[in-house]
């Protein structure tokens, strides 16, 4: 018989490809997740990992095993917030995540979540576009606040929330001069701290540069916005940030937030969800939220 736990079990060490980490996740020590799995495959008669030295991948029995568990799980959620719903209570874990440059949205969104459903406990976990489609494909991410071009659309439900555009955030006397805009050939001149290669708003940006055949000087890179902000205030090198950022962090004494045109860049955020039937409660919740906020 296997149970739900057993099933937890798997796909944390399909989600972490490691033993360790994925025993870990599930609060347990390593020994005792490593006998569980091999109880398993013991009362199942099939091997479920392939094992070396280290881990190695499951086989197809254990792949397939993993596929179904991760719906199994997701109808088990369901099925509790659907109890809870039917006693007039809309409560149970949300999972979502977010691109580094939607988190201040992503935040405030959550916080009206909570006055209007206090029960609900949201996980905010900041990551890449990439991760992301692949999370919800997977089942360890119930939404995603990303990027609408970087989500397929199969078996996916896209929400518009709003469209993301930048400004040059730098120290006062490195933008001495400069009104209240400033170009993008401009900018390039300036010595730049920017996110991470991999990071899908690096790509926007060194896209929009290479359109305009431009070569910035890229001095620092980091996988979050903190750091470049930090560099920026003490006025070693110059940041680029979306704008939703930087106006709910407010005004930051010596510094300075210029829009950034010629051309000005929008991008498409969205809320992605895989197709469920029925929905869960919490992204409902949720979806009712941003639909009081647009109207």
């Amino acid at each position: 018989m296997i149970e739900l736990k057993d099933l937890q079990l798997l796909t944390a060490l399909a989600r972490h490809q490691h033993f360790a980490k994925a025993a870990e996740s599930c609060n347990m020590s390593q020994p005792a997740f490593s006998m569980r799995i091999r109880g398993l495959e013991d009362r199942l008669g099939v091997s479920i990992v392939r094992r070396g030295n280290r881990f190695q991948g499951l086989t197809g029995e254990g792949q397939m095993i993993v596929d179904r568990a991760r719906r199994i799980l997701d109808d088990a959620k369901a099925l509790d917030q659907e109890i809870a719903a039917a006693r007039g209570e809309v409560t149970g874990t949300l999972v979502i995540g977010v691109v580094p440059t939607a988190t201040s949205y992503a935040a405030q969104l959550i916080n009206r979540l909570h006055q209007a459903h206090p029960r609900v406990l949201v996980r905010l976990e900041v990551t890449t576009s990439l991760l992301i489609q692949q999370r919800l494909y997977d089942g360890t991410l119930d939404a995603g606040v990303t990027y609408s071009d970087s989500v397929g659309r199969e078996h996916m439900r896209l929400l518009p929330l709003y469209d993301e555009s930048y400004v040059l955030f730098a120290s006062e006397d490195m933008l001495a001069g400069h009104g209240e805009e400033i170009s993008w050939r401009e900018a390039a001149a300036l010595p730049l701290g920017l996110l991470e290669p991999q990071m899908q708003n690096r790509r926007i940006l060194d896209r929009i540069f290479a359109d305009l055949g431009l070569r910035p000087e890229v001095m620092s890179e980091s996988t979050g916005f903190m750091a470049s902000m930090i560099m920026a205030r003490e006025g070693s090198v110059a940041t680029i940030l979306p704008r939703a950022l930087v106006e709910a962090l407010g005004p930051l004494e010596g510094t300075r937030a210029l829009r950034l045109v010629d051309p000005e860049q929008n991008r498409a955020i969205c809320l992605a969800c895989i197709e469920r039937d029925p929905e869960l409660t919490t992204i409902n919740a949720l979806r009712n939220v941003i639909a009081a906020d647009a109207s």
